[in-house]
This record gives C-alpha cells, structure tokens and sequence, in this order.
C-alpha cells in the first residue's frame, strides 16, 4: 500500500509499534492501519499468526472491525482536537477508509473530514508550516496533504459532498527522496489527475452552482487526457489506480456536459459526443486487461465503484444511442462483457455489484439476456430504490445488507461470501496484542498474504491490448 499511500515508511511503523504499550496515540495509530489493512483490500492472516494469542484465527473482516472499533475506543481517552499532531490525522483517514470500504458512508464522512480538519487545525495547507521542520517531517507530511487532497476530490465526486483542501503548497517531488522516485512516481501522477477538480467543478456537479461552457468542460477533458504519459514508472498497483482513475474521472466529466446539454454527435472533439463513454470502456478493457488481478484487489472496493460507474454509463448510452455493429467487430456489447466479466471476479465485486448492473441491463436493454439469479432480483431492486432515494450520486455504492451473499448473480454458490460477524466479540480482549501482532508481520512480511489472487479469467480471456486498439472498428450511425 506504500506506493499509493506513501505517508509512513516501514522503519517508522515499526518505531510507532514499539511505542506502542506507552502511547495510546501510537497504539490508535497502529490498530487503525491494521484494520484498513484487514478490511479494505481483503488481506488474509496466515493460521500461524494467530500463534501465542488468546483467541484463534479467523476471516478478516470480523478481525479489522474488532480492531477498528476498539482504536475508537481508545482514541476517546486522547485530546488530539486540541493538541493534534500528524498521527492524529493518519489515524482519522484510516478510520475513513475503513469505514468506506465497509459501505457506512455517514461515518466515513466524519472521518474524513476530521482527517483534514486536524491537517488545517496543524495548517499543513500553509507553505510556511513547512520551513520549520526536519526534512523528513516535511517530506511526508507534504504527502499527507496531498493524499487528503486526492482522497477528498475523489469521495466528493463518488458522493457529493463539499471540499475544504486546495492547491496551496508546493507540489512533492521526486528528488525529495531520490531511492522512493519511481515508487513516488504514480502517487505524483494521481495528484495531477484531481488537480483539475476545484471548487468550480464540485460545485456544478453538485448542483450547488450554475453555469459552464462547452470549452471549459473540453479543456477539463484535455487536461485529463493529458495528464499521464504513455508509459508509467512505478509499481503495477500504481499504474491500474492511476490509469482506471483516469478514465473514471473522464466519465464524470462526459455526465456533467450532458447534464448541461453540451453534447453533440456532431462534435469535433470526440470528448463532447455522444459516443465517446464506449471509447472509455473501449480503452478501459485494454487497459485492466494488462494487469494482474492482485494488482487491482489490492484497491479494494474503490476501484471496483469506479468500473462500476464506467459500467453503468456505457449501459445508458448503449440504452440510449443508436449504434451499428456487424457480426465480427468488437463493439460495446463485448467492452460490457468483459467489464462486467471484471467486475464480477474481482474480490467483493460479485456481491455488490453484479447483480446491479445485470439489473440495470434487463431494464434497459433487456434482449442482452442476462440472467439473474431468483435470490438477487429483489435485492437488487431494493438497492436500486434505496440508491435513488437517496442523496448520493446515481452510481454510489450499494449497502451490503442488500445482497444475499450465498448465491452469486450467476446462480452457483458465493465463492466470496464474508463470514458472518457473530464471533467477532472473541477479539475484543486481544485487540491490543493482535494489533501488535498483525503490525509486526507487516513489517517482517511474515504471517500475511493475499488469498488467492491468480490471474482471473477475464484477464486471461482479454485479447492483447495492442492488437484490439489497431483492429478496433467501430460504426456508429450517424443523427438523422
């Protein structure tokens, strides 16, 4: 997780554990990272973990709540309102990751706004803050603001809520730390992306302002397309983050020129027409498909909501715009196909948000045949009404409560059914000791491991991305 979160090294985790047992805002510190770590990229412990505890191993989930909730517990005993300090604020934004991942988005909201409440409150948002201290407190607390401020435009897009972090100091650099420039690279790269996404932007996708342009929406789009270059340096989970981000980001953008009737298929630039959703799934496709399925687990469910959202445009505008498609083409039927192939494989995909798009699918366009498993079509229906109703954008995610996680969407048993949480109280006693445990594992990288991250099948079945770019034939058919 360095890589896409590079705001604490492993030598000082491992110095925070050690303070551990005489520091309560270490220890907060500590469980709250182990239970993001349990929680939102699906990590599973080794049975000999467990080993000299008071409790036995069991699945992730009930383990990262048990720690989560008893940080919060702790935390109570700190004042870090009024003597807040960097850790209080790294502990604050693993609390809203956590609670993200585990669909309580009131609570992830609290969280994240405290996060940059205490960086204000610190005011990491002043350039001066930064001259007063040691170079290496400078470093990572320079990218502590900058992953608020990433995280911040990310959540306020997915979710329509304000922002309160801007642009105001120097930008990282990759010479801050030479031996970390290729790691830092694609957290760089993330940067630039959200950079575009202002208090403009939020405010007209939220409804809270009006009035734009066709040209500034197109220059936002340009800026988009602009900001990563052909080839990206860094890690392979960088690189899938920065690149389905990117096209996720340009999808919202598509839905905000057509809310204001700035589209056209007549359009000279390709970003302002009607068709160009199917020219995101199209380069989507060929872009997951060089990635390892780990690579893409390692992100959770937030990468998931983004292909989700990728989806379910490229559903309506299927729904919506007449397309011309011979029997051999690839086309947006086969870019569906294999986005909801996707979807469906990757961990906690086939649960939430399967059953959703098949849904959506036989709502819109019910000759695709989809089919539907008895068990999930009311539970799908349910959280189609429950999202509509609610304040959150069309595409938020759905509750977990909404699905049955016995069966999956295809009718076979639910391979990633989560265990139920009725022995998670076992670990309330050992919290402290497990969370020392788990943290030291991290940092030997003895005991962890992913569960069974194999390439999946739809990355196996993708053709070679390079060849369906230059084969690609796509027909629309023209207005009139």
């Amino acid at each position: 997780m360095y890589p896409t979160m590079p705001i604490l090294h492993r030598q000082t985790i491992g110095n925070i554990i050690d303070q551990m047992d005489a520091d309560l805002e270490a220890y907060c510190l500590v469980a709250s990272l182990c239970a993001y770590m349990l929680i939102q990229p699906n990590m599973e412990l080794r049975p000999e973990a467990a080993e000299g505890l008071d409790c036995k191993a069991e699945s992730n989930l009930p383990l990262g709540r048990t720690l989560l909730a008893d940080a919060i517990r702790t935390r109570k005993r700190i004042d870090y309102i009024e003597f807040p300090s960097a850790w209080s604020v790294i502990t604050s934004f693993f609390f809203f990751g956590s609670h993200f991942c585990l669909d309580l988005h009131g609570t992830a909201w609290f969280h994240l706004r405290e996060a940059t409440t205490l960086a204000l409150t610190l005011r990491m948002h002043e350039q001066a803050t930064y001259r007063s201290l040691d170079r290496v407190e400078c470093i990572h607390r320079r990218r502590l603001y900058w992953l608020l401020f990433v995280t911040e435009r990310a959540y306020a897009l997915q979710q329509h809520r304000p922002l309160t972090l801007y642009a105001t100091i120097n930008f990282p650099s990759p010479q801050d730390e030479p031996e970390e420039a290729e790691k830092l690279d694609g957290f760089l790269h993330m940067v630039k992306l959200y950079r575009p996404f202002d208090d403009s932007f939020v405010g007209l996708w939220n409804k809270a302002k009006t009035g734009c342009t066709t040209e500034w929406l197109a220059q936002v789009q340009q800026q988009l397309s602009d900001a990563l270059p052909v080839y990206l340096q860094g890690t392979e989970s960088q690189a899938v983050d920065v690149k389905v981000s990117q096209k996720w980001l340009r999808t919202l953008v598509w839905q905000l020129s057509m809310s204001h009737g700035y589209l056209s298929s007549a359009a000279a630039d390709k970003a302002m027409s009607f068709q160009f959703p199917i020219e995101i799934s199209r380069d989507l496709v060929a872009v997951t498909a060089q990635f390892s399925q780990q690579a893409m687990e390692v992100h959770g469910i937030g990468l998931i909501e983004k292909l989700f959202d990728v989806s379910c445009t490229l559903i309506d505008v299927m729904s919506c715009v007449p397309i011309e498609q011979h029997s051999f083409d690839f086309g947006p039927r086969e870019y569906l196909h294999q986005m909801m192939t996707l979807i469906s494989n990757l961990r906690g995909g086939q649960q939430r948000y399967t059953p959703l798009l098949i849904s959506k699918i036989n709502d819109t366009m019910p000759d695709m045949g989809y089919a539907l498993a008895p068990s999930m079509t009311d539970n799908s229906s349910q959280q189609e009404a429950s999202r509509s109703n609610s304040n959150e954008s069309s595409f938020g995610s759905p509750p977990l409560s909404a699905l049955d996680s016995q069966t999956s969407p295809f009718g076979f048993p639910q391979d990633l059914a989560v265990d139920a949480l009725s022995n998670a109280s076992m670990f309330a006693d050992a919290a402290s000791s497990t969370a020392s445990m788990f943290a030291s594992a991290m940092i030997s990288n003895h005991g962890i491991e992913y569960g069974d991250m194999a390439a999946s099948g739809p990355t196996q079945m993708f053709v070679n991305p390079l060849v369906f770019q230059d084969s690609m034939a796509m027909k629309l058919e023209p207005d009139g």
